[in-house]
């Protein structure tokens, strides 16, 4: 014998809102277009200190380095929120 589920108002709005908050959820932590921005734009910097000249007084491979760990950082950044 087949049992059938409720189907009052109240059921079906909170199934309905249950699901949509974690379907929500799931998509908020998944999607971070600002952390990927950002992500993208450091590594078009660095590439760009990569082809500048090399006579900066060590200030350009300095700059290497903070963006290097700013890179590691918001990668580090994404993978927590994930």
């Amino acid at each position: 014998m087949l049992r059938s589920f409720s189907k009052s108002p109240a059921v079906i709005l909170i199934t309905g809102i249950t699901i949509g908050t974690i379907a929500g959820a799931c998509i908020a932590m998944a999607a971070q277009p600002n952390m990927q921005e950002a992500l993208g734009q450091l590594q078009a910097a660095r590439a760009s200190l990569v082809r500048a000249e090399a006579n900066k007084g060590g200030h350009r491979d300095r700059a290497i380095g903070f963006v290097d760990s700013a890179i590691a950082e918001t990668r580090a950044g994404i993978a927590y929120a994930r």
